[in-house]
């Protein structure tokens, strides 16, 4: 599989040379971009929010100071088809609770991707990328709404130690993207997903991302809020897929102007996701990725002279495994145990836009904790966030 990826990457990067080539006869004058997206929060928290055990002291609160994002952008458009995208990110979140070399936190590449444009209606993507079936998953992290993305944004591709081993979302691969028409979009791709299956077999499945989306008003910017520019309208649906890895989904997103003071902003998606029932199948994510159903929804309002824009948000991941999924769990005691509930609400204020904003959030998490007795009790926890943004580019 490692050599039909790297065929394809050499494949890719030779029409790209061939094409600077091209370009630059034409006396074409390349253009380049720098910028940099910081995030950083003051935020306390109940002690247990994080756990599925019982935490007897959970009425005490921790509080904690992060650099939670510090990333610079690169930006290049190399000819007048072939544009370069490259990210940078911390290792790991830099905090008051970060010791030994947490603190000394490296920069790590997190995008790393090229396009080039035949058409609006064939745009290929080569590189290391945001791979997602649901519009949430491929959204701008400085244009966010809330405070963060969903709780369930990445539940099986955040890390290396995930089940599909990506980095943030991202996946390396290629991608073929474009509109057709107006109103109609699509994305396509093939992506390494999760390469390390043990063993020394090299017959490895590839990753396969796909999505389709219509757009009634204007093309989706894939934003969070669009803070009163535009008028948006879209829906879409898409799938994810790698061995018995299966996810699939649809979702809708409405940013309109309800007058010339203000926008409202609607975004809602569900995705039903599934390992598999056969651990011994190849390829297998049987134990690894539970069956269940993913629900999101956020809504907000924002006031253009006030600058002001409050939310609301609600997630919810019920899982519903098959009997082989449980690694031996009973499965009413298992299901009960790992699926969870996020209610959210906060106020942003945008001092100017995008570039620098505040956001201030609370968030309470309802799930099912094992006790000491054995018995199984329902539990809430809250968190509350004050974050800041500064973002140029």
């Amino acid at each position: 599989m490692k050599r039909v990826t790297i065929t394809l990457l050499s494949l890719g990067f030779g029409a790209f040379a061939h094409s600077i080539t091209a370009q630059t006869s034409e006396s074409f004058k390349p253009s380049f971009n720098a910028g940099v997206l910081m995030h950083a929060y003051a935020g306390v928290q109940q002690k247990g929010y994080g756990s599925n055990s019982e935490v007897k002291d959970a009425k005490d609160w921790d509080y904690d100071a992060t650099l939670y994002r510090a990333r610079i952008m690169l930006e290049a458009q190399l000819s007048k088809k072939d544009y370069v995208f490259i990210e940078t990110e911390l290792t790991s979140p830099l905090s008051t609770a970060s010791s030994g070399s947490d603190k000394a936190a490296a920069i790590k590449i997190l995008d790393a991707q090229w396009d080039h444009t035949f058409s609006k209606e064939f745009v290929l993507s080569a590189g290391k990328m945001l791979v997602s079936h649901n519009r949430n998953g491929l959204q701008t992290a400085s244009t966010l709404m809330a405070n963060d993305f969903t709780y369930y944004q990445y539940p099986y591709n955040m890390s290396a130690s995930s089940p599909l081993q990506n980095d943030c979302g991202r996946d390396l691969g290629l991608s073929l993207k474009g509109y057709v028409g107006n109103a109609l979009g699509y994305r396509i791709g093939a992506f390494l997903g999760r390469n390390d299956w043990g063993g020394i077999d090299n017959n490895k499945p590839l990753r396969y991302v796909g999505r389709v989306e219509y757009n009634f008003l204007d093309l989706d910017k894939y934003s969070g809020t669009n803070l009163g520019e535009g008028k948006t309208f879209t829906v879409a649906a898409g799938f994810d897929n790698q061995g018995t890895y299966n996810a699939t989904g649809a979702d809708i997103f409405i940013d309109y102007p309800t007058s010339a003071s203000g926008s409202v902003t609607m975004n809602m998606a569900y995705s039903f996701i599934s390992g598999g029932n056969d651990p011994e199948k190849k390829n297998s994510f049987c134990t690894l990725v539970p069956k269940q159903n993913v629900y999101f929804a956020e809504l907000g309002y924002y006031f253009k002279e006030a600058k002001l824009q409050p939310w609301v948000k609600y997630e919810r991941q019920a899982i519903d495994a098959l009997d082989k999924q449980t690694d031996g769990m009973e499965i009413d005691t298992y299901n009960k145990l790992n699926s969870t509930t996020v209610f959210g609400a906060g106020l942003n204020y945008f001092f100017n836009g995008y570039i620098t904003n505040v956001k201030l959030s609370y968030n309470a998490m309802k799930k099912n904790v094992a006790m000491e007795s054995g018995e199984i009790s329902k539990k809430t926890y809250g968190q509350v966030w004050l974050q800041v943004q500064l973002c140029l580019f």
